[in-house]
């Protein structure tokens, strides 16, 4: 099901929006839609209710993510990736630094509102 939506947007805004989905050859809705979903997905950890915030800081990679990541580091380590190799690996390296960023404001923010004791 979708609803549809009216924005108004700033004209530069708009302007910066409608040149990067012709640059990446992508419907200027699709962008918009998935910015969006992307915004609402990353809100800021402070925001997030005291149930979503701890679990956060229980956040790990799926054990697939984690299985490829370590094959990956250790043949890395051996000079043995290939360029397809090389790529994923640095975007599983993206996926684990958001989410040690992720997991560790939210421990911080658990401890202030008093969900989880001061770690020192």
């Amino acid at each position: 099901m979708t609803e549809i939506v009216t924005l108004k947007l700033p004209e530069t805004l708009a302007q910066r929006a409608k040149e990067i989905a012709a640059f990446t050859h992508r419907q200027l809705e699709d962008m918009l839609i998935e910015w969006i979903d992307y915004t609402i997905a990353e809100l800021p950890v402070e925001s997030l209710p005291d149930e979503q915030v701890l679990a956060l800081c229980e956040l790990q990679m799926t054990p697939e993510q984690q299985e490829v990541f370590s094959d990956l580091l250790a043949r890395n380590q051996e000079a043995q990736l290939n360029d397809v190799e090389v790529r994923q690996l640095d975007e599983l390296m993206q996926v684990y630094r958001h989410g040690l960023i992720r997991k560790a404001r939210a421990l911080k923010i658990a401890v202030i509102r008093g969900l989880k004791p001061d770690l020192n």
